[in-house]
């Protein structure tokens, strides 16, 4: 008797897109007034220039939601036929309930499972790929990735090395079996053993919130950004190789590179180890600055929708965070 034939899996593609930033925008010249830097340093060693702040009182799931009921009007899906909702963030409302569900009851998304996923600046990358998973079994018909965070709440305003960097934002998409292009190949890593180079030790169950954890200052960012600067450009540059030669492909057919919107330096040293050329990478950090679990998702929103990328193209998108955490996918749009 001949083995049974495995049906091949379905190809799992994006059939929505959303984004959402705060209004309020905090230039380097602004941060001038508040910590010792100037706009030419923060420029030259980073390539931001403003980045997006929530108000007081605005929380993740606040901007989560913006930017799924865009994606989700862009995939023509009702709220009430959402079947999964999986949202990336290190910057929850709270540590319970979960963001998602959150997210759900104002959308009204009573149908979908919902879980939050952690897995820092890597979270949305990480998120697409869980994603994947279950519509390629067919568990799920269609899902909502968003990675959605406000981490102008857990930065030390104090401390120039880290306040530069970051700003808030949400970038959302809607996956579905497709019957063109789609996801073509993923790749995942972790490292537990270099946690400490990017870390917030406050507000978990090892430093419960207390007067102490505050007097110590333990509740906001921490980073060691030599370290991290070596090991980012090196994980996220043979990620990338890896999904574009597991898709067997070469750099020269990627016609859009997203990394994950860091650093200026960063990213073109992962272009060039990846022997990917700088003219086809994606760069939208110089407005919105290191919006981590949101940065790849609103730069692909952003460069579908001013045309950088079109039908066909084939996309690279990759990650890095805390944890340590990387990983890449390769999709054609």
């Amino acid at each position: 008797m001949s083995p049974a034939r495995r049906r091949p899996l379905p190809r799992i593609g994006i059939i929505g897109l959303g984004m959402y930033v705060p209004s309020k925008v905090l230039t380097n010249f602004d941060l001038e007034k508040i910590v010792d830097t100037n706009d030419q340093w923060i420029q030259t060693r980073t390539g931001i220039k403003e980045r997006r702040i929530a108000e007081p009182g605005t929380t993740t799931s606040d901007l989560a939601y913006h930017a799924a009921r865009q994606a989700l009007k862009q995939a023509k899906l009702d709220p009430k036929d959402l079947e999964l909702l999986i949202v990336a963030t290190t910057t929850p409302d709270m540590l319970f309930p979960s963001t998602s569900c959150l997210v759900q009851q104002r959308l009204g998304a009573t149908s979908a499972i919902c879980f939050d996923l952690s897995a820092a600046c890597s979270g949305s990358i990480f998120a697409m790929i869980t994603a994947q998973q279950y519509l390629e079994t067919g568990r799920y018909r269609n899902a909502l990735v968003i990675g959605a965070e406000v981490l102008s709440s857990f930065i030390d305003w104090t401390d120039r090395s880290t306040c530069v960097l970051f700003g808030d934002g949400a970038g959302a998409c809607v996956m579905a079996p497709v019957r063109r292009g789609g996801i073509l190949a993923t790749d995942m890593g972790s490292d537990g053993s270099a946690a400490e180079l990017l870390y917030m030790p406050g507000g978990g169950s090892k430093y419960p919130p207390s007067h102490k954890s505050v007097d110590q200052r333990l509740h906001f960012l921490r980073m060691n950004g030599g370290e991290i600067f070596k090991v980012a450009v090196r994980r996220m540059a043979d990620s990338a190789k890896r999904v574009i030669t597991s898709a067997k492909l070469k750099p020269e057919h990627v016609e859009c590179f997203i990394p994950h919107q860091a650093n200026s330096r960063i990213v073109e040293a992962v272009a060039k180890r990846a022997d990917l050329p700088i003219e086809r990478v994606y760069m939208n950090l110089q407005r919105y600055g290191n919006t981590s679990a949101a940065s790849n998702l609103i730069a692909l929103y952003e460069a579908v929708h001013e045309g950088v990328i079109e039908r066909g193209d084939h996309v690279v998108m990759v990650a890095f965070g805390a944890g340590l955490t990387w990983g890449s996918l390769l999709l054609q749009w």
